[in-house]
């Protein structure tokens, strides 16, 4: 079985592994077809990761096709084309219970903790597996992952119809984002520094774009809004993006948080309470594939739009040295 393993940072090798082990009860063998390259991925394979050991494969966007199963799985089949839920957690704490497995205190994650998707063949819990439409192919479905990040984030700051949206950062999850809120009936403006992102999300249904280098994005919402964005959210994840939220959002606005970003945020607490917003933090998804594949079966998402480049197994670490060397990529898959 072939796999493409991170030797160290900047490494990758395609080796040529033992076969896949039999899935146990409850589990499923995928036969992979497509993986996307993740921002996590090209973090990792450019730094490395304090929770990453190495070597390690890479990859939990994921698409393929169901090869075999173990006992007590009757909702998939051998043959099914499926995508899988990489988050995984210990099923049984309070939050858990609670439907937030996606911030347990011991969630992992496909690709990250344990070995992930960049593999001919992998063994996951049955569970996790969702068949997408028929008339997709693995490398549209692929982008089921990123999607469903961006349904727990609309999910989270609770986007409805009529809602103005403004979305910073025209990336994988801002397009995302934007196709999503658009499901939802919202109106939505997003900002980026590349004219190529911001010419996608032209594409794909944004009604405003911003070159926000160019044009001053505040200025921007106030001539499309009375009193501001019903809903902000920072698609890039920086403090200073973050700060800026707050300022474009309407009295009782929404404020999306999914930054990782360590650094400090200057925020005075007068800011949140004169104008009663709220801030809400988003991380991975929880249990959202299923919005996933209904926005597929709904034909509601452009696919295509969001493919970048396509690479073969064989060619996986010119794609990363290319996908980290053009800053106008949205997103490289990798096939077996």
């Amino acid at each position: 079985m072939k796999a493409a393993k991170l030797i160290s940072p900047g490494k990758l090798r395609v080796v040529e592994e033992l076969p896949a082990r039999a899935p146990r009860r409850g589990e499923a063998a995928v036969k992979v077809k497509a993986v996307g390259i993740c921002g996590t991925d090209l973090h990792i394979f450019k730094e490395g990761r304090a929770d990453v050991e190495l070597p390690r494969v890479m990859g939990h966007e994921l698409s393929g096709v169901v090869s075999a199963l173990g006992d007590g799985v009757d909702h998939i089949s051998v043959g099914d084309r499926v995508v899988l839920d990489p988050v995984m957690s210990c099923g049984t704490c309070r939050t858990c219970r609670a439907g937030h497995g996606n911030v347990c205190a011991g969630v992992k994650c496909f690709g990250v903790q344990m070995d992930g998707g960049f593999q001919e063949e992998i063994v996951v819990p049955a569970a996790s597996l969702y068949r997408f439409p028929g008339q997709y192919s693995f490398i549209q479905a692929a982008l089921a992952e990123p999607f469903s990040v961006a349904a727990n984030i609309l999910n989270r700051v609770s986007v409805e119809a009529g809602d103005f949206v403004v979305i910073m950062g025209a990336g994988t999850i801002g397009l995302s984002l934007v196709q999503g809120a658009k499901a939802a009936g919202a109106k939505v403006l997003i900002s980026d520094i590349e004219e190529l992102k911001l010419e996608k999300a032209r594409e794909i249904g944004a009604d405003y774009v911003v070159h926000s280098q160019k044009e001053d994005l505040g200025d921007i919402v106030r001539k499309y809004t009375e009193t501001g964005a019903d809903v902000v959210i920072d698609a890039v994840g920086t403090v200073k993006l973050t700060e800026q939220s707050l300022e474009l959002a309407a009295p009782c606005g929404r404020i999306g948080v999914i930054s990782f970003d360590a650094r400090p945020a200057q925020i005075p607490a007068a800011a949140i309470t004169r104008k009663e917003l709220s801030l809400i933090g988003s991380r991975m998804n929880a249990h959202r594939f299923p919005d996933v594949i209904r926005w597929m079966e709904e034909g509601a998402l452009n696919l295509d739009a969001m493919v970048s480049k396509i690479y073969p197994a064989e060619e996986i670490q010119k794609a990363f040295e290319e996908t980290l060397g053009d800053s106008t990529t949205i997103k490289t898959i990798i096939t077996f």
